[in-house]
Protein backbone atom coordinates (compact mmCIF):
# COMPACT_ATOMS: atom_id res chain seq x y z
CA UNK A 1 0.00 0.00 0.00
CA UNK A 2 3.06 2.64 0.91
CA UNK A 3 4.31 2.19 -2.67
CA UNK A 4 0.97 2.65 -4.36
CA UNK A 5 -0.43 5.91 -1.83
CA UNK A 6 3.54 7.14 -2.75
CA UNK A 7 2.95 6.87 -6.56
CA UNK A 8 -0.33 7.91 -6.10
CA UNK A 9 0.73 11.34 -4.67
CA UNK A 10 3.25 12.00 -7.50
CA UNK A 11 0.77 10.89 -10.39
CA UNK A 12 -1.29 13.66 -9.28
CA UNK A 13 1.79 16.42 -8.59
CA UNK A 14 2.22 15.76 -11.92
CA UNK A 15 -1.43 15.93 -13.67
CA UNK A 16 -1.90 19.01 -11.50
CA UNK A 17 0.80 20.88 -13.79
CA UNK A 18 2.59 22.79 -10.69
CA UNK A 19 -1.60 23.47 -9.31
CA UNK A 20 -1.71 22.37 -5.61
CA UNK A 21 -2.78 19.01 -4.67
CA UNK A 22 -4.38 18.89 -1.02
CA UNK A 23 -2.64 16.58 1.08
CA UNK A 24 -6.08 16.61 3.02
CA UNK A 25 -7.77 14.98 0.18
CA UNK A 26 -5.37 12.35 -0.30
CA UNK A 27 -5.29 11.26 3.17
CA UNK A 28 -8.74 11.37 3.50
CA UNK A 29 -9.17 9.37 0.21
CA UNK A 30 -6.94 6.43 2.01
CA UNK A 31 -7.63 7.05 5.48
CA UNK A 32 -4.10 8.05 5.84
CA UNK A 33 -2.89 10.84 8.61
CA UNK A 34 -1.74 14.26 7.22
CA UNK A 35 1.42 12.66 8.80
CA UNK A 36 1.71 9.88 6.69
CA UNK A 37 1.51 12.21 3.30
CA UNK A 38 3.84 14.12 4.45
CA UNK A 39 6.43 11.50 5.24
CA UNK A 40 5.82 10.69 1.49
CA UNK A 41 6.52 14.27 0.70
CA UNK A 42 9.44 14.10 2.17
CA UNK A 43 10.64 10.74 0.78
CA UNK A 44 9.95 11.90 -3.00
CA UNK A 45 12.16 14.85 -2.07
CA UNK A 46 14.57 13.03 -1.15
CA UNK A 47 14.57 10.79 -4.25
CA UNK A 48 14.79 14.29 -5.95
CA UNK A 49 11.61 15.48 -6.52
CA UNK A 50 11.81 19.47 -5.52
CA UNK A 51 7.96 20.20 -3.94
CA UNK A 52 6.38 23.34 -3.21
CA UNK A 53 3.84 23.49 0.01
CA UNK A 54 0.92 26.34 -0.01
CA UNK A 55 -0.28 26.95 3.37
CA UNK A 56 -4.60 25.49 3.18
CA UNK A 57 -4.31 24.42 -0.06
CA UNK A 58 -1.18 21.73 -0.50
CA UNK A 59 1.49 20.78 -2.28
CA UNK A 60 2.62 21.58 -6.07
CA UNK A 61 5.59 19.87 -8.01
CA UNK A 62 8.34 22.47 -9.15
CA UNK A 63 10.84 19.73 -10.55
CA UNK A 64 10.98 16.01 -11.05
CA UNK A 65 14.48 14.24 -12.00
CA UNK A 66 15.27 11.39 -14.46
CA UNK A 67 13.65 8.49 -12.91
CA UNK A 68 11.70 5.99 -14.62
CA UNK A 69 9.75 5.09 -11.95
CA UNK A 70 5.78 4.51 -12.52
CA UNK A 71 4.46 7.80 -12.27
CA UNK A 72 7.42 9.64 -14.12
CA UNK A 73 6.87 6.58 -17.05
CA UNK A 74 2.94 6.53 -17.20
CA UNK A 75 2.38 10.73 -17.61
CA UNK A 76 3.97 9.89 -21.22
CA UNK A 77 1.82 6.81 -21.68
CA UNK A 78 -0.31 6.59 -24.84
CA UNK A 79 -1.09 2.49 -24.46
CA UNK A 80 -4.14 0.53 -23.65
CA UNK A 81 -1.72 -2.55 -22.85
CA UNK A 82 1.82 -2.07 -21.96
CA UNK A 83 3.10 0.26 -19.28
CA UNK A 84 0.22 -0.06 -16.93
CA UNK A 85 1.44 -1.75 -14.53
CA UNK A 86 5.21 -1.00 -13.62
CA UNK A 87 7.45 -2.82 -10.99
CA UNK A 88 10.27 -0.14 -10.47
CA UNK A 89 12.94 -1.30 -8.53
CA UNK A 90 15.82 0.85 -7.39
CA UNK A 91 18.62 -1.72 -8.00
CA UNK A 92 18.48 -5.69 -9.12
CA UNK A 93 20.16 -8.33 -10.67
CA UNK A 94 18.39 -8.43 -13.65
CA UNK A 95 14.64 -7.43 -14.16
CA UNK A 96 14.44 -10.88 -16.30
CA UNK A 97 13.99 -13.42 -14.02
CA UNK A 98 11.77 -11.03 -12.00
CA UNK A 99 9.57 -10.46 -14.78
CA UNK A 100 9.79 -14.30 -15.28
CA UNK A 101 8.84 -15.17 -11.75
CA UNK A 102 5.78 -11.90 -12.28
CA UNK A 103 4.75 -13.83 -14.82
CA UNK A 104 4.53 -17.22 -13.09
CA UNK A 105 2.85 -15.48 -10.71
CA UNK A 106 -0.39 -14.13 -13.39
CA UNK A 107 0.83 -10.66 -13.89
CA UNK A 108 -0.97 -8.99 -16.47
CA UNK A 109 -0.40 -8.74 -20.20
CA UNK A 110 2.00 -5.58 -20.52
CA UNK A 111 3.79 -5.92 -17.05
CA UNK A 112 6.51 -4.46 -17.02
CA UNK A 113 9.95 -4.77 -14.89
CA UNK A 114 12.21 -1.24 -14.42
CA UNK A 115 15.21 -0.68 -12.81
CA UNK A 116 17.80 2.37 -12.68
CA UNK A 117 20.43 -0.54 -11.98
CA UNK A 118 21.35 -3.89 -12.98
CA UNK A 119 24.31 -5.88 -11.07
CA UNK A 120 23.95 -8.77 -13.29
CA UNK A 121 22.34 -8.06 -16.77
CA UNK A 122 22.83 -9.93 -19.08
CA UNK A 123 22.43 -10.26 -22.74
CA UNK A 124 21.80 -12.57 -25.82
CA UNK A 125 23.73 -16.11 -25.56
CA UNK A 126 24.22 -15.64 -21.97
CA UNK A 127 26.58 -12.87 -22.23
CA UNK A 128 27.29 -9.62 -19.58
CA UNK A 129 25.34 -6.65 -20.06
CA UNK A 130 26.75 -3.25 -18.68
CA UNK A 131 23.44 -1.29 -17.13
CA UNK A 132 25.32 1.85 -15.62
CA UNK A 133 22.69 3.06 -13.16
CA UNK A 134 20.60 5.98 -13.91
CA UNK A 135 21.42 6.43 -17.39
CA UNK A 136 20.16 3.49 -19.34
CA UNK A 137 17.06 1.84 -20.27
CA UNK A 138 17.21 -1.53 -18.37
CA UNK A 139 13.34 -3.56 -18.39
CA UNK A 140 11.38 -6.28 -19.27
CA UNK A 141 7.90 -6.50 -20.66
CA UNK A 142 5.28 -9.31 -20.09
CA UNK A 143 3.75 -9.89 -22.96
CA UNK A 144 0.97 -12.24 -23.22
CA UNK A 145 0.43 -12.29 -27.07
CA UNK A 146 -1.86 -14.38 -29.26
CA UNK A 147 0.31 -16.41 -31.01
CA UNK A 148 1.37 -19.85 -31.27
CA UNK A 149 4.92 -21.24 -30.29
CA UNK A 150 6.18 -20.79 -33.86
CA UNK A 151 5.47 -17.38 -34.20
CA UNK A 152 7.14 -15.99 -30.66
CA UNK A 153 10.77 -15.76 -32.16
CA UNK A 154 9.67 -12.98 -34.68
CA UNK A 155 8.89 -10.94 -31.19
CA UNK A 156 12.41 -10.39 -31.18
CA UNK A 157 12.35 -8.84 -34.48
CA UNK A 158 8.66 -7.08 -33.92
CA UNK A 159 10.82 -5.32 -30.46
CA UNK A 160 13.71 -4.19 -32.48
CA UNK A 161 11.57 -1.97 -35.37
CA UNK A 162 9.81 -0.45 -31.88
CA UNK A 163 12.64 0.55 -30.30
CA UNK A 164 14.36 1.55 -33.64
CA UNK A 165 11.00 3.75 -34.66
CA UNK A 166 10.63 5.12 -31.30
CA UNK A 167 14.66 6.50 -31.18
CA UNK A 168 14.33 7.98 -34.40
CA UNK A 169 10.60 10.09 -33.51
CA UNK A 170 12.18 11.01 -29.85
CA UNK A 171 16.33 12.43 -31.38
CA UNK A 172 15.40 12.44 -35.33
CA UNK A 173 18.41 10.49 -35.42
CA UNK A 174 18.59 7.42 -38.12
CA UNK A 175 18.83 4.14 -36.35
CA UNK A 176 19.13 0.97 -37.90
CA UNK A 177 18.99 -2.88 -37.17
CA UNK A 178 21.51 -5.35 -37.56
CA UNK A 179 20.19 -9.04 -37.55
CA UNK A 180 18.07 -10.25 -35.61
CA UNK A 181 17.82 -7.51 -32.49
CA UNK A 182 21.01 -4.94 -32.27
CA UNK A 183 19.48 -1.26 -33.22
CA UNK A 184 22.91 0.57 -34.22
CA UNK A 185 23.30 4.27 -34.52
CA UNK A 186 26.56 4.78 -36.81
CA UNK A 187 27.41 1.35 -36.53
CA UNK A 188 27.85 1.36 -32.86
CA UNK A 189 25.30 -0.60 -30.70
CA UNK A 190 22.73 1.07 -28.58
CA UNK A 191 20.07 -1.87 -27.73
CA UNK A 192 20.02 -5.30 -26.99
CA UNK A 193 17.22 -7.57 -27.30
CA UNK A 194 16.99 -10.52 -25.67
CA UNK A 195 13.28 -12.60 -26.13
CA UNK A 196 12.65 -15.83 -23.88
CA UNK A 197 9.79 -17.62 -24.13
CA UNK A 198 6.90 -19.42 -21.77
CA UNK A 199 4.84 -21.60 -23.60
CA UNK A 200 2.07 -24.81 -23.33
CA UNK A 201 2.78 -27.09 -26.72
CA UNK A 202 -0.21 -25.50 -29.00
CA UNK A 203 -0.22 -21.60 -27.20
CA UNK A 204 2.25 -19.15 -25.81
CA UNK A 205 1.49 -18.10 -22.31
CA UNK A 206 3.95 -15.30 -22.56
CA UNK A 207 6.88 -13.41 -24.40
CA UNK A 208 9.41 -12.19 -21.71
CA UNK A 209 11.51 -8.97 -24.06
CA UNK A 210 14.42 -7.73 -22.39
CA UNK A 211 15.17 -4.52 -24.04
CA UNK A 212 18.28 -2.42 -22.74
CA UNK A 213 19.10 0.99 -24.21
CA UNK A 214 22.29 3.33 -23.75
CA UNK A 215 20.80 6.25 -23.29
CA UNK A 216 22.36 9.05 -21.24
CA UNK A 217 26.02 7.59 -21.22
CA UNK A 218 29.42 8.91 -21.44
CA UNK A 219 32.15 7.34 -23.14
CA UNK A 220 33.71 6.64 -19.90
CA UNK A 221 30.51 4.83 -18.75
CA UNK A 222 31.53 2.11 -21.27
CA UNK A 223 34.54 -0.46 -20.22
CA UNK A 224 37.39 0.24 -22.31
CA UNK A 225 37.14 -2.90 -24.56
CA UNK A 226 33.46 -1.29 -25.72
CA UNK A 227 33.94 2.51 -26.46
CA UNK A 228 34.94 1.61 -30.40
CA UNK A 229 31.40 -0.76 -30.55
CA UNK A 230 28.81 0.85 -28.19
CA UNK A 231 27.23 3.91 -27.90
CA UNK A 232 24.55 6.22 -26.34
CA UNK A 233 22.07 8.50 -27.30
CA UNK A 234 23.75 11.30 -25.32
CA UNK A 235 26.93 10.44 -26.98
CA UNK A 236 25.44 10.81 -30.29
CA UNK A 237 23.02 13.72 -29.96
CA UNK A 238 25.02 15.89 -27.64
CA UNK A 239 22.06 16.57 -25.03
CA UNK A 240 20.84 14.31 -22.07
CA UNK A 241 17.73 12.51 -22.95
CA UNK A 242 14.51 11.79 -21.25
CA UNK A 243 14.47 8.41 -20.36
CA UNK A 244 10.70 7.78 -19.21
CA UNK A 245 9.73 9.01 -22.13
CA UNK A 246 11.77 6.85 -24.47
CA UNK A 247 10.17 4.27 -23.05
CA UNK A 248 6.75 5.03 -23.31
CA UNK A 249 7.25 5.53 -26.63
CA UNK A 250 8.91 2.48 -27.29
CA UNK A 251 5.63 0.62 -25.32
CA UNK A 252 3.72 3.02 -28.01
CA UNK A 253 5.18 1.19 -31.14
CA UNK A 254 5.83 -1.92 -29.12
CA UNK A 255 1.99 -2.06 -29.10
CA UNK A 256 1.19 -1.32 -32.09
CA UNK A 257 3.30 -3.48 -33.54
CA UNK A 258 2.57 -6.35 -31.66
CA UNK A 259 -0.66 -5.93 -32.42
CA UNK A 260 -0.29 -5.63 -36.39
CA UNK A 261 1.42 -8.90 -35.78
CA UNK A 262 -1.44 -10.69 -34.41
CA UNK A 263 -4.23 -9.57 -36.52
CA UNK A 264 -2.00 -9.58 -40.29
CA UNK A 265 1.15 -12.00 -39.65
CA UNK A 266 4.60 -11.29 -39.50
CA UNK A 267 4.43 -9.78 -43.44
CA UNK A 268 3.93 -5.62 -42.30
CA UNK A 269 6.61 -6.33 -39.49
CA UNK A 270 9.07 -7.90 -42.47
CA UNK A 271 8.65 -5.10 -45.03
CA UNK A 272 9.35 -2.47 -41.75
CA UNK A 273 12.59 -4.74 -40.25
CA UNK A 274 14.09 -5.07 -43.72
CA UNK A 275 13.66 -1.20 -44.18
CA UNK A 276 16.17 -0.25 -41.28
CA UNK A 277 18.06 -3.48 -42.18
CA UNK A 278 22.04 -2.66 -42.12
CA UNK A 279 22.43 -6.35 -43.14
CA UNK A 280 20.16 -6.71 -46.18
CA UNK A 281 21.92 -6.31 -49.30
CA UNK A 282 25.53 -6.44 -47.27
CA UNK A 283 28.05 -9.67 -47.77
CA UNK A 284 28.55 -10.79 -44.35
CA UNK A 285 29.95 -13.77 -42.51
CA UNK A 286 27.52 -16.24 -39.97
CA UNK A 287 29.43 -16.94 -36.90
CA UNK A 288 27.59 -20.24 -35.59
CA UNK A 289 28.51 -22.85 -33.27
CA UNK A 290 30.13 -25.43 -35.33
CA UNK A 291 30.48 -23.39 -38.72
CA UNK A 292 31.30 -19.79 -40.12
CA UNK A 293 29.81 -19.70 -43.62
CA UNK A 294 30.16 -16.31 -45.85
CA UNK A 295 27.56 -15.10 -48.33
CA UNK A 296 24.98 -12.11 -49.21
CA UNK A 297 22.42 -11.27 -46.62
CA UNK A 298 19.37 -11.47 -49.32
CA UNK A 299 16.52 -10.64 -46.62
CA UNK A 300 14.72 -12.61 -44.02
CA UNK A 301 11.94 -15.44 -44.37
CA UNK A 302 8.44 -15.19 -43.17
CA UNK A 303 9.75 -17.06 -40.13
CA UNK A 304 12.41 -14.29 -39.09
CA UNK A 305 15.38 -16.67 -40.43
CA UNK A 306 18.12 -14.45 -42.21
CA UNK A 307 18.23 -15.80 -45.58
CA UNK A 308 22.28 -16.01 -46.65
CA UNK A 309 23.05 -16.22 -50.43
CA UNK A 310 26.24 -18.29 -51.02
CA UNK A 311 28.86 -17.67 -53.53
CA UNK A 312 28.25 -21.08 -54.90
CA UNK A 313 24.34 -19.61 -55.47
CA UNK A 314 22.76 -21.70 -52.29
CA UNK A 315 20.71 -20.16 -50.13
CA UNK A 316 21.45 -20.76 -46.58
CA UNK A 317 18.83 -20.10 -43.41
CA UNK A 318 20.99 -18.47 -40.63
CA UNK A 319 18.46 -19.18 -37.30
CA UNK A 320 21.41 -18.24 -34.44
CA UNK A 321 24.95 -16.74 -35.54
CA UNK A 322 27.06 -13.50 -34.66
CA UNK A 323 27.47 -11.64 -37.80
CA UNK A 324 30.08 -9.47 -39.08
CA UNK A 325 30.54 -7.83 -42.30
CA UNK A 326 32.92 -9.08 -44.34
CA UNK A 327 35.52 -7.47 -45.54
Amino acid sequence: MNINVKTELLKRLFDANGEPVSGQEIADEYGLSRTAIWKYVRELEQEGYEIGTIRKKGYYLISSPDRINAANIQKHLMTKRYGQHIHYYETCPSTQPIAHEAEQNGALDGTVIVAENQTAGRGRMARPWNSVAGKGIWMSIIIRPTLTPQQAPQMTLVAAVAVTRAVEELTGIEANIKWPNDVLIDGKKITGILTELQADPDQVTAVILGIGVNVNQDLEDFPEELQSIVTSLKLITGKTVDRARLIAKIFSYLELYTEMYEKHGFGPIKILWEGYSNTIGKRIRAVMLNETITGTAIGISDEGVLQLKLDDGTVRGIYSADIELSK
